[in-house]
């Protein structure tokens, strides 16, 4: 294969990548790093490394483009960041002793039990009556739809908060955005309408994924003409997403979400048996 060949497939798998990530607030690391470990039998390592300059692309095109529209909650955003922030340093600490392997696989279990749950699910989040936490931490927000601006109100905070610390713990295990913990910690614990979740995750999915891309760079596990390709296919396919959005049907969009758990879920049970994190 030439090195051309290569790039070009690179570049539309990352554009997948990003419109997944984009549509999902999964991150792009989903399509990327299967592709660049299973087709390419690239090192783990490098295919982390990509996948991190992929989140990064994905929250940098997409987020953008969801805060100019409204949807995005850029205050409920920032509050969660305290708690992956405080998770993704506990979780560094705990990968100086315990099997990252061991948790690859838990983590895997957990979201295929979690997207068996999501599929029960028919219909959006409404009519939520917010908790008072929420309300004086001024959480609550609205989003644009068909017939106009929509308000929403959420509850459990507390609950929410928690479980971005398992997301963060979880990114600073195994180098991963941990998009998956973060939508669900809005959607099934905070009851946080399902698009507004996904844009609020691509929102925060990037500070995550720039502070494990610190140590990839150190280490040198970022190689530009793996990264490159990468990052310019998935800025394509997030800002295409972030078009997309609007025009999705919730119902829809909850079963793209569910295939890409899917996906990570596979993913990161086959890495964790073969001892690849």
């Amino acid at each position: 294969m030439t090195v051309l060949t290569f790039t070009i497939i690179l570049i539309c798998s990352a554009f997948l990548a990003g419109l997944l990530g984009s549509l999902t607030g999964l991150g792009g690391g989903v399509v990327v790093i299967p592709v660049l470990t299973l087709c390419f039998n690239i090192d783990f390592h490098y295919a982390i490394g990509a996948a991190l300059v992929a989140s990064i692309a994905t929250s940098s095109g997409s987020a953008s483009a969801y805060v100019k529209e409204g949807i995005t909650n850029i205050r409920l955003g920032m509050f969660l960041e305290i708690a992956t922030t405080i998770g993704a340093v506990g979780g560094a600490i705990i990968a100086l002793w315990m099997p990252t392997n061991i948790i690859a696989v838990i983590f895997g279990l957990v979201l295929i039990l979690t997207s068996a749950m999501q599929m029960r699910r028919k219909v959006d989040h409404t009519n939520v009556v917010g908790s008072e936490l929420a309300r004086k931490l001024k959480l609550y927000g609205t989003y644009p739809t068909k017939d106009g601006e929509k308000k929403y109100e959420l509850t459990n905070v507390g609950g929410g908060f928690s479980v971005m610390l398992g997301a963060g713990v979880l990114s600073g295990l195994l180098g991963i955005g941990s998009g998956a913990l973060k939508v669900l910690a809005m959607d099934a614990a905070m009851k946080v309408p399902f698009k507004v979740s996904t844009t609020t995750s691509n929102f925060m999915i990037g500070v995550t994924a720039v502070a494990s891309a610190v140590v990839y760079i150190q280490r040198g596990y970022i190689a530009p003409g793996i990264a490159f390709p990468i990052m310019i296919g998935v800025l394509g396919g997030s800002l295409f997403g972030a078009r997309l959005l609007k025009r999705l049907d919730v119902t829809v969009l909850r079963k793209i979400f569910v295939f890409a758990i899917l996906l990570v879920a596979i993913n990161m049970i086959y890495n964790g048996i073969m001892g690849k994190f």
